[in-house]
C-alpha cells in the first residue's frame, strides 16, 4: 500500500512533437491536465504522465502506441479517473491515452439484447441512450464511470448479484496491443468454443495488455415491476443473516445493499435522509407485478424474523432513485464525517457463509480503532468495503489505517475470499496478490504478461507484482 518508487522513462521530445503533428491541440503537456490524469480518486499520491493525448478513434489508438513502442515509452489508458487503487498513475512517466472522446455508441441490436460502444462511452450516457428501447445496461458501479474502464478493472456495483459482474456482460473487445495491431477477441455469440478465451484475459486486466477501445456489451429488457425497501436491525449479524438466507433460498433479489450505523449517520447528514441509525439493509426486487410482490414479502418474512423493523417502500421511480442516489453518495457522505481527511477505501469479498463473521470482526477493529469508518457492501455477493479517514499526512494515522486494511484483507484470504471483489488491484493492492495466488500462478501472469507486452510499456506498476 506504500506508494511505490520507479525510475520514471524520460519520454523524448520527438514523441512529444510526432504526436503533437498527428493530434494537433488534442495532446496537452499542461501541468493541470498531467496532474488530473496522473491521479484516481483515491487516498493515493498523484503520479502525472509527460503527456495526454485525446484520441477519437480506435485508429488513432493505434497510431499513438505505435510511436510510443518505438520510443520505448509507457502507456497510460484514461476513462474517467473514478478507480481507487492507483490504476492510472504513470508511474513510470511516458503518454496517457484520454479515451473520453471517443464517446459513441456504434450500435444497438434490439433483437439480439446487445450493443457495442466505444470505451469512452459512461454507464449512464449508456442508459440514456437506451431508455425508450426498452433495455438497460445493469453494471452500477456508482460512480459515472466509462465502459471502457468499467471493462478494464471488471468492475460491478449494486446489481451484481443478479445481473453478474462486467466478466458476465462483456461479449467482446476490440483492443490495440503493444505493438499498435487492432484484434478483436470474439463475435457477437453468447458463447463460444473456439479457442482461448481472449475476451476475458483483456477484461480486468487494468491496461497492462493493451488499450480496449470498443466493447459490445448484453443488455436486458427493463423490468414490468420494480420497488425497493429500506429496513433497520438489531445487529449487523441479524442484517448479513437475513441476506445469507435469502440468497440460499434463491430469491432472485436485484440488489442487497448493507450500510453500518456508522454509513448511515454520514448518509443522514449528506443526501438530507431520516433513516433510523443502525444496521441496514437497501433492498431491490425486479421482475413481474406477481414476482416482485412474492420476493419482497418473502424477504420481508425472512427480516422480520431476524429483528427487523417494518420496510420503508419505494415503488414510484422518483423514490427509488432518491434512495439509490443517497447509497451511491455513500463515498462523499463519508468524508463529509471529519472534512479536510482523505479516505481509504477497502474492498474485500468472502463466500457468502463467511460474511456475518468477516463483517463483525471487521467492525470489531473498526470500533477498537482512534480513526473513524464506515462499512457499505454489495452484501449480496459477499462483497463489502469500509472506508477508513485518515490525514496522508500523519504518519501515525497512516499506520493505523494500514494495519486496519491489511488484517481486513488477510481475513478475507483466511476465509477463502479475495484481495479485491471489484476495486481491483492497481498498484495499491500489489502487496497481495501473491498472498492470494501463490508464486507460481503469480509467475503465469508475469509470464503472460511478458508475452503480450514484451517492453512491459503497458501501464507498468499495476496489476502484477514486479512488473
Amino acid at each position: 500500500m506504500s506508494h511505490r518508487q520507479y525510475d520514471r522513462i524520460e519520454t523524448p521530445e520527438s514523441l512529444i512533437a510526432s504526436l503533437r503533428d498527428m493530434l494537433g491541440d488534442r495532446l496537452s503537456t499542461a501541468a493541470a491536465v498531467l496532474e488530473q490524469h496522473g491521479k484516481d480518486e483515491s487516498w493515493h499520491a498523484a503520479s502525472p504522465p509527460d503527456a495526454v493525448v485525446f484520441a477519437t478513434s480506435t485508429e488513432e489508438v493505434a497510431k499513438v502506441v505505435t510511436l510510443c513502442a518505438e520510443h520505448n515509452v509507457p502507456i497510460v489508458p484514461f476513462g474517467t479517473g473514478s478507480s481507487l487503487e492507483g490504476h492510472v498513475a504513470a508511474l513510470r512517466g511516458g503518454i496517457c491515452i484520454d479515451l473520453s472522446r471517443m464517446d459513441a455508441i456504434l450500435e444497438v441490436n434490439n433483437e439480439d439484447l446487445d450493443c457495442r460502444v466505444q470505451a469512452g462511452v459512461t454507464r449512464e450516457q449508456l442508459n440514456d441512450h437506451l431508455r425508450d428501447t426498452g433495455l438497460f445496461f445493469p453494471i452500477d458501479p456508482g460512480a459515472n464511470a466509462s465502459i471502457g474502464g468499467m471493462t478494464a478493472t471488471r468492475a460491478s456495483g449494486t446489481n451484481a448479484v443478479r445481473y453478474g459482474t462486467m466478466r458476465d456482460n462483456v461479449l467482446n473487445l476490440t483492443v490495440v496491443t503493444p505493438d499498435g495491431k487492432i484484434i478483436k477477441t470474439a463475435n457477437r455469440a453468447r458463447k463460444s468454443s473456439a479457442g482461448y478465451d481472449l475476451t476475458r484475459l483483456f477484461v480486468g486486466s487494468e491496461g497492462t495488455l493493451g488499450v480496449i477501445t470498443e466493447i459490445a456489451l448484453k443488455l436486458y429488457g427493463i423490468p414490468e415491476a420494480m420497488s425497493a425497501a429500506v429496513c433497520a436491525f438489531p445487529s449487523v449479524d441479524a442484517a448479513v443473516d437475513t441476506t445469507i438466507l435469502t440468497i440460499q433460498a434463491g430469491i432472485p433479489v436485484a440488489r442487497i445493499e448493507f450500510l453500518d450505523e456508522m454509513q448511515i449517520r454520514a448518509i443522514n447528514n449528506y443526501s438530507k435522509t431520516d433513516h433510523k441509525e443502525a444496521p441496514t439493509l437497501f433492498f431491490e426486487f425486479h421482475g413481474t407485478e406477481a414476482g416482485v410482490k412474492e420476493q419482497a414479502e418473502f424477504v420481508q418474512s425472512v427480516a422480520e424474523e431476524f429483528g427487523a423493523e417494518a420496510f420503508q417502500w419505494a415503488t414510484r421511480q422518483e423514490d427509488r432513485n432518491k434512495l439509490w442516489a443517497a447509497r451511491h453518495k455513500a463515498y462523499y457522505a463519508s468524508l463529509q464525517l471529519e472534512p479536510g481527511k482523505a479516505g481509504m477505501p477497502t474492498d474485500v469479498c468472502v463466500p457468502i457463509s463467511k460474511l456475518a463473521e468477516a463483517i463483525r470482526e471487521t467492525r470489531a477493529d473498526c470500533d477498537a480503532s482512534p480513526l473513524t469508518c464506515t462499512t457499505v457492501g454489495h452484501v449480496g455477493d459477499g462483497n463489502f468495503h469500509t472506508l477508513i479517514l485518515l490525514d496522508p499526512e500523519d504518519p501515525a494515522q497512516m499506520a493505523e489505517a494500514k494495519r486496519l486494511h491489511d488484517r481486513m484483507v488477510e481475513r478475507a484470504l483466511k476465509l477463502g475470499g479475495t484481495c479485491t471483489g471489484e476495486h481491483g488491484i492497481g498498484y495499491g493492492k500489489l502487496d497481495f496478490m501473491e498472498a492470494e495466488h501463490g508464486p507460481d500462478t503469480i509467475a503465469l501472469m508475469r509470464a503472460i504478461k511478458s508475452a503480450i507486452d514484451p517492453k512491459g510499456l503497458m501501464n507498468p506498476g499495476k496489476l502484477i507484482p514486479g512488473l
